[in-house]
This record gives structure tokens, sequence and C-alpha cells, in this order.
């Protein structure tokens, strides 16, 4: 879905600027020029006729500037991204145990996934100074400044509406969440790879053995201490025979009388 908001909104885009030149003579005049431009925004390739206030001659002009090879790379960035994400959603639900057989698959969505981030960001920020460049091209100020008559003090040369540009705005909005959602997902991706699975299994099996270890290690000090507290125990009470040696005394106080 952002892919599709991405490409609509930058491919289906048509715009325009109307300008408006008023002569001396009033003959001569053009009050509505309309300038319209569209994508691939190939606009030295846009023309348009203005009066040169001179007769009835007229001077044709074009826009400046070829900004095709931005747009149409982030037209091409989000197009692919939305077939790849339809084919991934289908193996997904309906072949998922192909896309786990041997581990290949996971690795190939996650080096695709890599390869379209990589593609979002740099086609998304080509595509945002591209636009730039055509809201400079298209600026009715500047426009303006290409007409001989408009050099003219005596003649009034202004604009009357420029380009709207919110769906352009917009479609570098959504490439640069593209690119948001597709890093995003390389975590997600990762987690199905084998890399992934192998260091958790390296992670488990350290944890283990230094966790036997450490218990071995405390079995012994606690058999050795306990053995010890026996021995220290026993060596406290007197033995038998040391309580039949004991010099016999009056055991009670007739025998003393």
């Amino acid at each position: 879905l952002f892919a599709i908001f991405a490409f609509s909104t930058c491919g289906g885009y048509s715009g325009g600027l109307r300008l408006s030149v008023d002569c001396v003579n009033k003959t001569e005049s053009n009050l509505s020029i309309d300038i319209v431009f569209a994508y691939p925004f190939r606009l030295h390739q846009v023309t348009f006729e203005v009066p040169t206030c001179e007769g009835k001659e007229r001077q044709k002009l074009a826009l400046i500037g070829d900004f095709s090879s931005s747009a149409e790379f982030f037209v091409t960035v989000a197009v692919f991204a939305f077939l790849y994400s339809l084919a991934a959603t289908v193996v997904y639900i309906f072949f998922q145990n192909k896309y786990r057989e041997n581990n290949r698959g996971p690795l190939i969505d996650f080096i695709i996934t890599v390869v379209f981030s990589f593609l979002w960001l740099v086609g998304s920020s080509a595509w945002a100074k591209g636009l730039s460049d055509v809201k400079v091209a298209t600026d009715p100020k500047e426009v303006l400044l290409l007409m001989s008559a408009c050099k003219q003090t005596s003649n009034k040369c202004m604009a009357v509406h420029s380009p709207v540009m919110s769906s352009l705005n917009t479609s570098v909005v959504f490439g640069f969440l593209n690119f948001i959602l597709w890093a995003g997902n390389i975590w997600f991706v990762f987690k199905e790879t084998g890399w992934h699975s192998s260091g958790q299994r390296y992670l488990s099996d350290s944890m283990e053995k230094h966790s036997s270890s450490y218990n071995q290690g405390g079995y012994n000090q606690d058999s050795y201490g306990s053995s010890g507290g026996y021995s220290q125990q026993a060596s406290l009470g007197p033995t038998s025979e040391e309580f039949g040696q004991q010099p016999s005394g009056p055991t009670s106080f007739t025998n003393q009388i």
C-alpha cells in the first residue's frame, strides 16, 4: 500500500500555471497563458507562446530543466517494490514449506529487503532534490523572466496562479516512509534466516556450558565443606576411650563423709 501511494502520487501528476502579459497596446496582450507539465517532468520539452508587445509577433519559449531521471527512478523503485511485496505475500501464505526449505528462501528475502531499503533511500533523496528543482523551474516569477516583453517596464506581467505541488510533496513523504518500513523489516526477515538461528544456538550452548561448569564447581565445594565440617564436629566430642580414662572420684556425698 505504501508503494502504491508513492508511485501513484508521483507518476500520475499533471499540473500547470497561468501567466498574463498586459502590453501597452491592449490588442497585443494575452491575459491567459497556460503552461501545462506532467510526469516525467521533461520541462525543456514544454513549450508555450507569449506576446512580444511589438506588433503581432509572438515568442516561443520552453521551460528549463529535465528532471525525468530522478522521477522515473523513484517510480520504478516503487513499482518493483509493490510487485515484490505482492509476490512475497503469496509465498508466505501458500508456499511456506518451500520458503523455509534449505534456508534459501529467508536468505534471498533478507538480501532483497536490504537492497530495496537502500534503493528507497537513494530514490527518495534524489526525487526530493528533483522536486525542489521542479518547483524552481515552474515558479511563475522565474518563467516571467524568460519573456522579452516582461523586461520592458511599460508592460505588465503577472502570475494568475501557481502550480499545485501537494501530491508531489506527498510522494516524497511516502518515499521516506517506505524506506523506514523496509529498513525496519530487515530485522524481522533476519530472524527467519539461519544466521540468526545459528547465533541463538551458539549463545544457548555457551550459556549451558557456563552454567554446568558453575554447578560442578559449587557441588565440589559444598561436598568438601560438608565433609570438613563433619570431621570437625566429630573431633569436638570426647571418645569412649578418653571417657573411660577419666580419674575416678567420689561419686556420692556419703562416700566423702
